[in-house]
């Protein structure tokens, strides 16, 4: 196995006393105090993370439209200069290359915010598709990211910057924003359910943010937290999760998210026959959310059973540190999706007593 990679921000983590993992090759703070008390201080205050792993690829030229519009699911016409989509790159037959992040910067310029684990891929398969005056930029390694999330967080960042905050809509970013005397892009949007804003910046500048974030939020509770929390987070509000929920043989329909793959849309974007077909003839497997009745917690793997067929897996699972409630997402045969309906998880070769029930986990009060 190859030296783990590192964050900018990776001589910061001893400081607040973070416990880290490998992360898909990544050297990450798993937590820095509890994954109890992170999750729970972005639900009720702010959290800190370090998001620097994610990719960064530019694209531009006066065909860059056309490009994307051929390359992602979603409608990038709709996308406003200042404004941001979530959006789904896939494979011919529909599966998943990556989810992303689209930010229009205006001037025939987007910035692709990829999965760290999929940067490579990514940018091959971007390159790979390019058509006309399209000119397309791996710029990970040039920028940091931190995510500032949590119901305070409107109000720790405004002690930082002169751009008023209340202004910036969800989904909206400003490309070129003093923050503490840092410029960064920043966007109203995250990975945690809760409101909250990312920087984006030259590594040294979110370095310094890092910690001058940390220190305007004290008086407020803010902490930082690390990737355990992260995917508790994301995970009770039903966010999906590269290589667990969408992957090259789990399509964005059968994951939920058809929102994001606009079928109506002129371009024939990579997958659309497929999807299409798939919509016409009716999902065979759809994603669900599932319950614990018996003690147990469903993780990513466990196969699930009606009687002795097998009609499924989870994808995630864990018991949620606010709730305590044993919650997995599984993706199952159709006709077992309907609310109410009781399955079992296998546990240890032990068939476990659960039912579906609805998803989102949690939905944060507006």
């Amino acid at each position: 196995m190859g030296e783990l990679k590192r964050t900018p921000l990776f001589d910061e983590y001893a400081k607040y006393g973070a416990k880290t993992i490998d992360f898909g090759g990544w050297e990450l703070p798993v937590q820095f105090s509890s994954i109890k008390d992170e999750h729970e201080a972005v639900r009720n205050r702010a959290g800190l993370f370090d998001v620097s792993h994610m990719g960064e690829i530019f694209v531009k030229g006066k065909d860059v439209l056309g490009y994307l519009q051929k390359l992602l699911s979603n409608d990038i016409s709709k996308i406003p200069v200042g404004g941001a989509q979530y959006n789904v790159m896939c494979y011919e037959n529909g599966g998943v290359v990556d989810d992303l992040i689209v930010y229009n910067l205006g001037d025939d310029q987007y910035l692709l915010v990829v999965n760290a684990a999929n940067i490579e891929k990514d940018f091959e398969w971007m390159k790979k598709h390019a058509e006309g005056d399209v000119t397309i930029i791996n710029q990970s390694d040039e920028y940091a990211l931190i995510a500032l999330q949590g119901p305070l967080s409107e109000k720790i960042l405004q002690t930082l910057t002169d751009v008023n905050l209340s202004e910036l809509k969800p989904f909206q970013f400003k490309a070129s924003v003093q923050v503490s005397g840092y410029s960064v892009l920043l966007s109203r949007s995250g990975y945690t359910g809760e409101d909250g804003f990312e920087l984006y910046g030259e590594p040294n500048s979110i370095v310094a943010l890092w910690n001058k974030l940390l220190e305007a939020g004290k008086e407020d509770g803010l902490i930082p937290c690390g990737l355990g929390a992260r995917d508790t987070l994301r995970f009770e509000a039903c966010l999906p999760l590269y290589g667990q929920e969408l992957s090259e043989n789990i399509s964005p329909l059968e994951a939920g998210i058809g929102f994001a793959v606009k079928l109506q849309k002129d371009a024939d974007f990579i997958g659309k026959e497929a999807l299409k077909n798939q919509k016409e003839q009716g999902l065979s497997r759809k994603l669900v959310g599932i319950e614990m009745i018996d003690k147990g917690i469903p993780r990513h793997g466990y196969k699930v059973f009606k009687g002795d067929t097998e009609i499924g897996e989870v994808t995630t699972g864990t018991q949620i540190p606010s709730t305590k409630r044993n919650l997995g997402l599984a993706l199952l045969d159709i006709q077992y999706t309907e609310i109410g309906t009781e399955v079992e998880v296998e546990i240890r070769n032990k068939k476990v007593k659960a039912h579906v029930v609805p998803k989102p986990f949690y939905k944060r009060e507006k």
